[in-house]
């Protein structure tokens, strides 16, 4: 059943052309000849959802499946789900407008330790359990869970599972809320799960024995036929299930990148392909690092086809390429100077993610250089290179050095830098060195008639993450502040420079569920109950460390919190102390404040048995050993570095072999000819004037959202558009005026200056053929190129608007307020000037025509009319607007009234 969504996603709603599902390449397949139904879930807002992409290549990959749908939802803002509880309205997907319930299984993104909490947000709002023993069947459920028992009856919600990076490290704090995980890449993992899921809905299995399928497919934990033990590792409460759970590997395949064009501008507004997955840097701190080997490179060829496709198939004027180590990728300088050669026509500009500072040099300088030159982002992490060899950064001063100074002198003026702080071994010198770092970086990198460099740094607080050589240490909160502190007084001394610090209540949130086990469910639960969500938004923060910490008091865990507050794992401290014990000084090490352990004793609980024992996380086989971690980390404690292994040789990590794959590294080719930088052209062939409607769901698009939509679709339809000059040119695209949000039209004009003469019909059908049908063309006509744009030409506007009234109303009562306000020749109303001042103006002035057209007098609508007016739209600030029409209205009749819809109706210009 399709939730009417009208009512709900109306203009007084932040942005609501998030919710509206018709977003250019959006996938609409037959409701009633899907065998299976996925809905595919990210648990932040549209805008950071939308553009993520794994959200967009596994929606493409499930729509490209046959038998199978694939829709999308996102977490609504707050005033839409406010409006959703009001009216007990449940979640819906964006493109059927469907309940979520209808959906055969719903797929959620964990991607960040406390987001878990959006994911209860968005359950609770489509009506669906939480847990996957409340959604196994309500006959008996309550029996059933106090027995520790699987129900086996039908279920009438979807399935529930959650994929990325947070689920496949440690799935255990969120395992009551899930139903199963995908663990690793999905590209090959989901579809397959649509085929048991089909086939197990032809055989009519119950939920269990659906889920006890799905089991059998590697990549798949099902957690309720887990127990966990006392220690908190987890392990099989049958034979049937496999004991470790794998991860799943895929290759990147750039052509599934292309897709889902939003009206609405995202957090990433570009087009984003994938050239190289995995790293094998072996950053010890670095999850992701461990989590995606072996390092996959994406043939150059591939490459190039998917960007070049991409960029004409969405119109946009920025790609990105893709790693997590975009350096290591040997084709890059190629692949780049490729499409900017192929494209250096259109104003195209590349970015890129963080990358390394030592593979920086003139030939990526060139490919991210030109006319809208983006920004730069390294990421040193330590400000020594005895902290930089602990974590095998594998970065010295002299790299650095030389890759921050081919940037300054490439054009680059400012930098944004990564650092760390609390990192293992790390001393006061070591955090000062990131101060002095910089400094000496400047020192560097000054010439004349060159401004300073700045650098905007970004220091965050080391936390440690399962399946890293990292995961047995951790830092005190008092430290962190502490080392803060510290580098707050080093920066006061250094100018131009921007220094942000991560909140450190935070960290320990992070590092207290993202090492948790399963008793961290109950606290997940309660710290949604008490207002936790959006966590990682700066605005939220002292909300959601209040829920967060009340959650884990009413839990009687807030002990073990402390324990991650204190630092209770510091292992460099350890071996600080077994050195002096060694040594012959009497010292003692102190695991907690209030130990009493014997050094000696200390030092072995800490040295073997603290490494030995299970983790919550140890039933998933990432393919790395776990005692080659301990081993990386002894490496760690002799500063010792480990090459990277997809350039040097093998470090023996254990993915490597036929369930992981290998390394797959491609030499580049040769880096072609640079063509030149874009140049824009200014030349004014041709001035077309184009009318055009706002109708439907496009009249909840916003006046800059439709600047944006026109960008795009002239580059879809390769119209020949003019350039402005100077540093940033701009397409020669001007609206005559903006529309207000949620109004409609039939009189809308866009100016459109071309460098060679297109014909007019050819023109629009060109550009017809790109909008969306919401948004049609009515006419084109060519105009002088000297004419006076059409925004400077307005004179009047003729707006149709449906006001309603507050009490009943007769039709005779709406034609004499008309005719009362018609003959006055005064009406005065205050006005608020952009500069706060307060001015009266005779709105009468201003009104030139004013008519009742129709009144509706049936019961649904018994107070409203439509009402037609032409009033004045100078440029100048003479303006009538539909809300100050219902000012005159409630002057004359003494009577509240409300505007139900705006239609804007024509447009005069003047000659």
């Amino acid at each position: 059943m399709v939730v009417a969504v009208e009512r709900l996603i109306t203009s007084d709603i932040l942005k609501p052309a998030r919710y509206l599902g018709n977003e250019l390449l959006a996938v609409h397949k037959p409701w009633d000849t899907a065998a299976i139904r996925w809905v595919l879930t990210y648990p932040e807002i549209y805008e950071v959802g939308a553009s993520n992409l794994g959200h967009i290549i596994l929606y493409n990959i499930l729509n490209a499946q046959p038998r199978q749908l694939c829709d999308r939802a996102y977490l609504p803002g707050k005033d839409l789900a406010g409006k959703l509880r009001e009216t007990n309205t449940p979640l819906f997907a964006v493109e059927s407008k469907r309940s979520l319930t209808e959906f055969d299984i719903l797929g959620f993104s964990l991607s960040y330790e406390l987001g878990a909490t959006n994911v209860l947000e968005m359950l609770n709002l489509a009506g669906i359990p939480l847990t996957w023993r409340e959604r196994q069947g309500s006959i008996g459920a309550e029996e059933q869970e106090g027995r520790g028992e699987l129900t086996d009856t039908q279920s009438c919600f979807p399935l529930i599972f959650a994929g990325g990076q947070t689920a496949t490290s440690n799935p255990e704090p969120y395992a009551d809320f899930f139903d199963f995980f995908a663990l690793g890449d999905g590209e090959e993992l989901l579809p397959e799960i649509g085929l048991v899921l089909e086939e197990g809905k032809q055989a009519g299995l119950s939920r269990e024995h659906l889920l006890l399928d799905l089991a059998q497919i590697p990549g798949v934990y099902v957690p309720q036929f887990y127990d966990m033990a006392k220690d908190g590792s987890v392990h099989p409460r049958r034979l049937d299930v496999p004991k470790r759970i794998l991860r799943r590997v895929a290759n990147p395949i750039p052509a599934y990148s292309i897709g889902l064009v939003p009206y609405v501008e995202t957090v990433h507004d570009r087009l984003t392909i994938e050239i190289r997955r995995g790293c094998t840097r072996g950053c010890r701190f670095c999850q992701p690092g461990m989590l995606t080997r072996p390092a996959r490179d994406v043939e150059p060829d591939r490459v190039v086809e998917a960007i070049e496709q991409g960029m004409r198939a969405t119109g946009y004027n920025e790609f990105s390429l893709l790693s997590l180590s975009c350096s290591d990728y040997l084709s890059l300088p190629a692949v780049g100077m490729e499409i900017k050669n192929r494209l250096k026509n259109e104003n195209i500009s590349l970015t890129l993610p963080s990358q390394r500072v030592d593979r920086f040099d003139e030939n990526i300088a060139n490919i991210l250089g030109g006319t809208r030159q983006g920004g730069l982002t390294f990421a040193p992490e330590a400000g020594t290179q005895r902290m930089r060899d602990i974590v095998n950064k594998g970065l010295t001063n002299e790299e650095l050095l030389r890759g921050v100074k081919t940037a300054w002198e490439q054009g680059w003026d400012k930098i944004k830098l990564y650092f760390m702080i609390g990192l293992p071994g790390e001393t006061d010198a070591d955090v000062v060195g990131i101060a002095e770092t910089v400094s000496w970086l400047q020192r560097e990198c000054r010439g004349k008639g060159r401004k300073p460099l700045n650098f905007n740094l970004t220091i965050s607080n080391f936390t440690p993450k399962p399946h890293t050589p990292f995961q047995w240490h951790s830092v005190s909160t008092a430290e962190f502040k502490r080392k803060q502190n510290l580098l707050r007084q080093e920066f006061r001394r250094i100018k131009a420079v921007k220094v942000n610090f991560t909140d450190v209540r935070i960290s320990a949130m992070e590092d207290f569920v993202g090492r948790g086990d399963r008793n961290l469910s109950k606290v997940v639960r309660r710290a949604w109950e008490l207002g936790a969500g959006m966590d990682s938004w700066y605005e939220n923060l002292d909300r959601a460390f209040i829920a967060w910490g009340s959650a884990i008091a009413q839990a009687d865990l807030d002990w073990k919190y402390r324990q991650v507050e204190n630092g209770e794992w510091n292992l460099f401290y350890a071996e600080e102390q077994r050195s002096r014990f060694e040594d012959g000084e009497n010292t003692q090490l102190l695991l907690t404040p209030n130990s009493s352990l014997s050094s000696t004793d200390a030092i072995n609980r800490v040295s073997s048995h603290s490494l030995d024992i299970p983790l919550p996380w140890d039933h998933i086989d990432t393919g790395i050993d776990k005692k080659w971690l301990q081993e990386d980390l002894q490496r760690a404690l002799e500063a010792a570095i480990v090459p990277d292994c997809s350039f040097e040789g093998c470090s023996h990590c254990g993915v490597c072999g036929t369930d992981f794959g290998h390394n797959v590294v491609i030499e580049s080719p040769a880096i072609p000819k640079f063509a030149g930088e874009f140049v824009p052209n200014t030349t004014k062939a041709q001035r077309l004037r184009v009318w055009f409607g706002k109708q439907g769901n496009m009249a909840l698009m916003s006046h800059l959202d439709l600047i944006r939509l026109f960008d795009r679709v002239v580059r879809r339809a390769s119209l020949p558009i003019a350039f402005t000059g100077g540093f940033h040119p701009m397409p020669r695209i001007s609206l005559a005026t903006a529309l207000a949000l949620g109004a409609t039209s039939s009189c809308e004009i866009a100016d459109f200056e071309l460098t060679v003469p297109v014909e007019v019909n050819t023109f629009r059908e060109k550009l017809a053929r790109e909008m969306p049908t919401d948004i049609p063309i009515y006419n084109v006509e060519q105009i002088d190129l000297k004419a006076s744009a059409a925004t400077q030409l307005l004179e009047s506007v003729e707006y149709l608007i449906t006001v309603a009234a507050l009490v009943e109303i007769t039709p005779i009562q709406w034609q004499n307020w008309i005719d009362t306000i018609k003959a006055k020749k005064e009406l005065w109303y205050e006005q608020i000037t952009k500069s706060g001042k307060s001015q009266l103006i005779n709105l009468r002035d201003r009104l030139f025509e004013l008519e009742l057209v129709e009144t509706h007098n049936h019961k649904a609508e018994s107070m409203s009319s439509v009402i037609r007016y032409l009033g004045s739209y100078r440029q100048d600030g003479l303006l009538l607007r539909p809300e100050q029409i219902l000012f005159m209205l409630e002057t004359v009749a003494n009577v509240e009234f409300k505007l139900l819809h705006i239609h804007r109706n024509r447009l005069i210009l003047g000659v």
